[in-house]
């Protein structure tokens, strides 16, 4: 069952590209996807339809939210516009029309990676009820990919490892470059000791001017739990360092 208050959430803000060359399908499905999209743009074939989905990429320095695309068209069919679109972006949301006289051109695309299909003549509550699923399914992959990139250190503490940044309550901690570089590594091995020589050169990577010191190495440690004092970067005697992430405690 359709959601349409999520439906309006999942939609809100996106793009799609409908590429037709049925005048009355066009109307029809434009006017539908104009009430739950906030941007519909039309195409006739499959020629204009990698057009404007190129320039949009060049114009919004971002792709096109979900596609639509008929099968048979002039120019350049459908099965031709998906895989240049996949070519260009492997992760783009993309729904076939396919009318049943078309099923021999259904295993090629399934061979392309194509599972999303609407059999024509459209109903528009299945129609509806596709767009609902599979914006659904984007909204939750998104999420999953946001999620991925977090690591809960402990109830206070969260890394971004997308963005190489540690938040307090949510609150962004000012952090030097070596504080930073070094809660990226402990970070990429939670609970794992990491000797003192590997943390050093890692530090110094970079810094051709200047040697690994254990005596600077205790300094930004002893920087970054003044900073965050809960914290639970560990001393392992005679060996490293690591860090403990707290968050079930």
């Amino acid at each position: 069952m359709v959601d349409y208050i999520m439906l309006e959430k999942y939609a809100k803000n996106k793009s799609v590209l409908l590429v037709e060359d049925d005048e009355n399908i066009i109307k029809e499905t434009k006017e539908l996807l104009e009430l739950i999209f906030s941007n519909v743009i039309v195409a006739k074939d499959g020629d204009i339809g990698i057009q404007k989905y190129l320039n949009y990429k060049k114009e919004n320095d971002k792709y096109i939210d979900l596609v639509i695309t008929d099968i048979q068209m002039p120019k350049m069919d459908g099965i031709e516009l998906t895989k240049l679109i996949y070519k260009e972006n492997s992760e783009q949301l993309l729904i076939v029309l396919s009318a049943h006289s078309e099923s021999h051109y259904l295993l090629e695309l399934v061979n392309i990676g194509i599972s999303h299909f609407i059999t024509k003549p459209l109903n528009y509550d299945s129609f509806v009820h596709v767009l609902y699923t599979k914006l659904k399914e984007a909204n939750d992959n998104k999420n999953d990919e946001i999620n991925s990139s977090i690591v809960v250190i402990d109830k206070e503490l969260k890394w971004d490892k997308e963005l190489n940044q540690i938040y307090q309550n949510n609150q962004i901690v000012k952090l030097t470059k070596k504080e930073t570089k070094l809660l990226e590594l402990l970070l990429k091995y939670p609970e794992k000791t990491l000797s003192v020589e590997a943390i050093l050169n890692y530090l110094w990577l970079d810094d051709e001017n200047n040697a690994p010191d254990i005596a600077n190495l205790k300094n930004i440690i002893s920087r970054l739990r003044k900073k965050i004092p809960t914290i639970d970067i560990e001393n392992v005697y005679g060996f490293g360092y690591r860090i403990n992430l707290n968050y079930t405690k």
